[in-house]
């Protein structure tokens, strides 16, 4: 059988991946072709590139899963809010529910715009629940036998948030917040207060958070209340006067791109504590009701790293899994299994092993990208030795090798690579390479044989999705992987999964004594990750870069 599965909701991160008997052969979200980040555009680019990848036509499609359910059920979850009084009813508010109600009606959800584009299909049209397909993503790729399954994100049709029980392949349904008490609208609303774009910069907040300190009171916005947490939804979409709520409160707005003071710094630190508490309480509420010790995480929320390595630490879980497209562009990979649990089957059970789902490009297409831009190139005998001494002499360096990552991390295929022992390369990276903020932190690729002697809690890691305290001894020896509050978002690469990667760490090791290396993603401030050579070309001469290894080819400016 083979089964689609797309993300396309008109608000954002969509995306397609395609999967054959339950297993996935391809995924790669929309923005990663358009070029226009987080596009939430129909996914036509994915879907064709998802169709190229297994040779197929559209009318080989056996299923196709849209990973929301009919337009209808977002629309009347915005009725009856409105009408409840937990969503404002203002002329924009109704004018834009109506308005992506009336859209994505006319689509049928995205599956008109399918055969307008591709033809007519005989596959059968299929939506599925959106935290049901979150859920999926989760613990089917999670290869636990039995977990707790929490979907956290800025909101479903009707959820927030959602606690599942996997067992033996199956996914039984415990508990769900309804929309709008979601942590992630609380995020994202702050998100836009600190001056950031919301869905999208809430890694600015969460890197931002530990330059402030505690004193912030946020209680009137989200407390505890029986085990679990409640957002003061209304208060926070409420503006009067073009001034919301929460800048009455706490002050005006930072306006976009300004100096960050204190008052900033102190604020996102209270925002970041208070998710931190909410997402914790959750957790032990999914552990206590599903009387499991291990975890599987999902939805936009899952993707914040520092608030995911507490819970590690925290020691009430024996595994987690955060699924590393943990945002919208992975509902993809579980409405593609959806299928699967016809008539009582199960899902397959397969641990993900790497993210590494995406686009691959030969020798001979990168040659013909630099023979298109006339570029002198030298051709490696050994990439990761190369790579490895520019590196230990202070390059900073493009690198892009094999199959495009699915997700938004850079995990050592379309990465920029840097030395983490100086002190002064997260400012050099920053400022001449990802022209960014001053305060974004980098993350180390280490080789997971190491981790234990740089991370206080050492575990599994090849997502960068899990935060970790750096041992104090070796904080001076990685400084520019070192956050302001000694932590650490790893990867931890295995020469199994990735030989390339593994073998340029392990020679950067060789000549250092530190096997452990600077990696970032590979794209400027507000753009997507590369994809194609020419991408990479164009990101590379647009940026403070030394070198490009691309493929077996280095070009060097």
């Amino acid at each position: 059988m083979i089964t689609l599965g797309f993300n396309y909701s008109q608000m954002h991160d969509s995306s397609a991946c395609i999967a054959r008997d339950g297993e996935l052969l391809f995924a790669v979200a929309e923005e990663r072709i358009s070029r226009i980040k987080h596009d939430a555009g129909f996914p036509h680019h994915a879907i064709r590139a998802c169709l190229e990848f297994a040779n197929l036509r559209p009318g080989h499609l056996d299923v196709i899963c849209q990973g929301w359910p009919s337009p209808w059920k977002t629309f009347s979850t915005d009725l009856k809010c409105f009408m409840a009084g937990k969503y404002p009813i203002s002329y924009l508010n109704v004018l834009n529910s109506g308005r992506l109600y009336a859209s994505m009606a006319h689509q049928n959800g995205g599956f008109r715009r399918f055969t307008q584009i591709f033809g007519t299909t005989r596959a059968q049209l299929r939506f599925v629940d959106h935290h049901l397909a979150h859920a999926i993503s989760a613990y089917s790729y999670s290869g636990y036998d039995d977990a707790a399954v929490v979907v956290m994100d800025g909101r479903g049709a009707w959820e927030a948030s959602s606690i599942w029980h996997g067992r033996n392949g199956r996914l039984n349904h415990v508990l769900t917040i309804p929309w709008p008490n979601s942590l992630g609208l609380f995020y994202a609303q702050f998100t836009q207060y600190l001056g950031f774009v919301p869905n999208s910069d809430e890694w600015k907040v969460m890197g931002l958070a530990p330059y402030g300190q505690p004193g912030i009171d946020l209680s009137e916005f989200i407390s505890s209340k029986n085990e679990l947490y409640q957002v003061n939804a209304p208060l926070l979409f409420e503006r009067k006067n073009g001034m919301s709520a929460i800048a009455r409160r706490l002050g005006p707005e930072r306006t976009p791109e300004s100096e960050i003071d204190d008052s900033f710094k102190n604020i996102a630190f209270a925002v970041q504590d208070a998710c931190e508490v909410a997402m914790l309480a959750l957790v032990k509420l999914a552990l206590q009701k599903t009387n499991s010790r291990n975890l599987c995480l999902a939805g936009g929320v899952a993707l914040n790293s520092k608030a995911n390595g507490k819970i590690h630490a925290s020691g009430i879980v024996d595994k987690i899994f955060v699924q590393p497209a943990a945002s919208d562009d992975g509902v993809a990979l579980g409405a593609v299994l959806v299928p699967c649990l016809d008539n009582g089957g199960r899902l397959p059970m397969q641990p993900m092993r790497h993210a590494y789902l995406g686009p691959e490009f030969s020798d001979a297409e990168i040659e013909k990208s630099l023979m298109t831009y006339k570029l002198r190139a030298s051709k490696l005998d050994n990439a990761a030795s190369t790579t490895a001494e520019m590196l230990a002499n202070g390059k900073i360096i493009g690198w892009f090798q094999g199959r495009m990552e699915f997700g938004p991390r850079a995990l050592g295929h379309r990465s920029i690579l840097a030395d983490p022992r100086d002190p002064e390369m997260n400012a050099k990276v920053n400022n001449a390479v990802k022209f960014r903020e001053w305060w974004r932190p980098f993350a180390p690729s280490m080789l997971k044989e190491v981790a234990s002697e740089y991370l206080e809690y050492a575990c599994d890691s090849p997502y960068m999705i899990l935060t970790n305290p750096v041992r104090p001894e070796k904080r001076g020896i990685i400084p520019s992987v070192t956050h302001v509050d000694g932590s650490a978002r790893p990867q931890t690469v295995e020469k199994e999964i990735n030989p390339l990667y593994w073998n340029l760490i392990n020679e950067f090791g060789k000549r250092t004594g530190v096997p452990v290396i600077i990696n970032t993603s590979f794209n400027l401030r507000g753009e997507a990750i590369v994809n194609t050579p020419t991408d990479a070309i164009r990101t590379f001469f647009s940026s403070g870069m030394d070198a490009l290894v691309i493929g077996s080819y280095l070009v060097e400016k």
